[in-house]
C-alpha cells in the first residue's frame, strides 16, 4: 500500500515528516482519535496492511489476567505458583509480574528470543532457573520473560491457549479484526538500516512460541486506537472503567527515569503537565510501535515504523496526542439547568480561602487557583471524590429548614457562603484582626 501524508500545514503531519526524513524510516504510518474512533490519520513511505506491534502484545495479555482477577479466579497479590505448577519464578506475585516489578531478569536465558523461531513452554522452563537482578518490588525493571509466565498462566485457567484466548474474549468482542497472530497478507516488511554504510536489511520475522505473550501480535492503526481507549475508558464484557483506572494506576518506577513515567498493571504511564497518558510501545528487530491515549480528554494516537531505530513511539504519540486535543475548560463538560448541582454554582468559602463550585455533567467541582477538585454526584445531596485530595470522600449538602444550601462539608473541611459563617460549624475558634493592620 503506498501512503501519503495529508497535504497543509497540521503540526502533526510535520512532526512526522521531520522524523521520518531524520531517521530515513522505510514508512510511517500514524493516526490520532477521540474515543477509540480515528479521526486524522498520516502515511509516510510505503506502507503495509499491518505491522508488528512487538510488546503493545502485552496488554492484551494484561486485559486478560485482568479478566480472570475480577472473575474471581485470582488474586494481585497471588504468587504465581498458586496458579502455574511447575513454573519458574513462582513465588512472584501476579501484581509485580504485570508491573515488571518482580526484580527478574529481562530476558529469557538462550538464543535471542525475538530472532529465532519460538520454542515449547517445556524448552522455557528448562533453560530458565530462577535470576533475580533486583529484591522483588524495590523497583520497576522491564521482563519480557515475566509475561511469557503470565501468558501461560492464562493457558492454564482458561484451559486453551493464549492466542485463542485474546482471539475470543478480547479481539472479538472490542471488534479488532485487522489485529493477528500470524503476518497478514502485505503487511510490512521489517528493515533495519546499517549505520555506516546506510544500506538497508530485511530483519527476520518469526513467531515466537512461549514467547507470543510478550510481544507476537500484527495490527492496524484503527484497530490499535480502538483498542487503547478500551485501556483508558473500559468495554461492556471486557474490561470495567474501575478495572481500567486500577490498571493506569502507577506501580512501579525506574530511579533514573521516574520523573518522565512509570508503570501500571501492564500499561506504560507517560507523566504530561497537565495529565498522564496511558500505553505501551513496542520494539523488535524491524519494527516499532507506539500506541498511547489520555484518559481525561479521550483523545489516543498511534504511530509504527517498519524500522529497527530512529523512532520514539513513546513521546511522538504524547506530542501528537497534545496536538489533538481539544482545549477544555479545566472542570470539563458543564451541567444542563436540571441538574441540582447548579443551585450550589458560585462562590465558597473554606475559612478564608475562596473556591468557586462549578456544576459539572458528573456532579460538582471546586476550584480554586489552578487546583480543581472533581465530585460525582451520589444523589440526596451527597458527592463523592474522583481526583486529588479528597479522591474518594464524601461531600455532604447540608441545608437550613427551607432548603436553601448552608454548608459543604468533606471529611473536615467546612464551606459556607460567607468566610467564616458563624451559623456553620466550623472547628476551632474564629479568626481575630491582625494588630495594626
Amino acid at each position: 500500500m503506498s501512503g501519503t501524508a495529508r497535504t497543509g500545514t497540521d503540526p502533526r503531519q510535520a512532526l512526522l515528516e521531520e522524523t521520518r526524513a531524520g531517521s530515513r524510516l522505510p514508512s510511517l504510518l500514524a493516526g490520532t482519535s477521540r474515543d477509540g474512533e480515528v479521526d486524522w490519520t498520516c502515511a509516510l513511505g510505503e506502507t503495509g496492511s499491518a505491522y508488528r506491534v512487538a510488546s503493545i502484545t502485552k496488554t492484551f495479555t494484561a486485559v486478560a489476567v485482568m479478566m480472570l482477577r475480577d472473575e474471581g479466579r485470582l488474586d494481585l497479590d497471588d504468587p504465581l505458583g498458586r496458579h502455574l505448577a511447575g513454573a519458574p519464578y513462582a513465588d512472584a506475585t501476579i501484581r509485580r509480574l504485570l508491573a515488571h516489578a518482580s526484580g527478574m531478569t529481562a530476558e529469557p536465558t538462550g538464543a535471542w528470543w525475538e530472532r529465532v523461531p519460538g520454542g515449547t513452554w517445556d524448552d522455557l522452563v528448562a533453560a530458565n532457573q530462577e535470576h533475580y537482578v533486583f529484591a522483588s518490588g524495590s523497583r520497576h525493571h522491564y521482563s519480557n520473560l515475566g509475561f511469557a509466565l503470565l501468558g501461560k498462566m492464562i493457558e492454564e485457567q482458561r484451559s486453551s491457549t493464549w492466542w485463542e484466548v485474546v482471539s475470543d474474549t478480547l479481539l472479538r468482542p472490542v471488534g479488532l479484526g485487522s489485529t493477528t497472530f500470524d503476518r497478514p497478507p502485505d503487511a510490512a516488511v521489517g528493515t533495519s538500516r546499517d549505520p555506516l554504510t546506510g544500506d538497508l536489511f530485511v530483519e527476520p520475522s518469526e513467531a515466537e512460541g512461549a514467547m507470543a505473550p510478550a510481544g507476537q501480535l500484527w495490527s492496524t492503526v484503527p484497530d490499535l486506537c480502538r483498542w487503547v481507549d478500551v485501556l483508558v475508558a473500559g468495554h461492556p464484557g471486557v474490561l470495567s472503567a474501575d478495572t481500567a483506572q486500577e490498571m493506569r494506576t502507577v506501580q512501579a518506577a525506574d530511579p533514573q527515569t521516574q520523573h518522565r513515567g512509570g508503570y501500571g498493571l501492564g500499561l506504560r504511564l507517560h507523566w504530561e503537565s497537565a495529565s498522564t497518558v496511558v500505553g505501551h510501545t513496542g520494539s523488535l528487530p524491524g519494527f516499532l510501535a507506539g500506541m498511547f491515549a489520555d484518559a481525561r480528554s479521550g483523545v489516543g494516537a498511534v504511530v509504527l515504523t517498519n524500522a529497527t531505530y530512529g523512532l520514539d513511539p513513546e513521546t511522538t504519540c504524547a506530542a501528537l496526542i497534545q496536538a489533538s486535543a481539544p482545549a477544555e475548560a479545566p472542570t470539563g463538560p458543564v451541567a444542563d439547568d436540571t441538574s441540582p448541582a447548579v443551585e450550589l454554582s458560585g462562590g465558597w468559602f473554606w475559612g478564608n480561602v475562596p473556591f468557586e463550585l462549578v456544576a459539572t455533567a458528573e456532579g460538582i467541582a471546586l476550584v480554586v487557583g489552578t487546583n480543581v477538585s472533581r465530585f460525582a454526584e451520589l444523589g440526596a445531596d451527597g458527592y463523592r471524590g474522583v481526583n486529588g485530595y479528597w479522591a474518594g470522600e464524601r461531600l455532604e449538602v447540608h441545608r437550613d429548614p427551607d432548603g436553601t444550601p448552608r454548608y459543604l462539608e468533606v471529611v473536615t473541611f467546612v464551606l459556607t457562603r460567607t468566610p467564616y459563617d458563624t451559623t456553620a460549624p466550623i472547628p476551632g475558634r474564629m479568626p481575630e484582626p491582625f494588630p495594626g493592620a
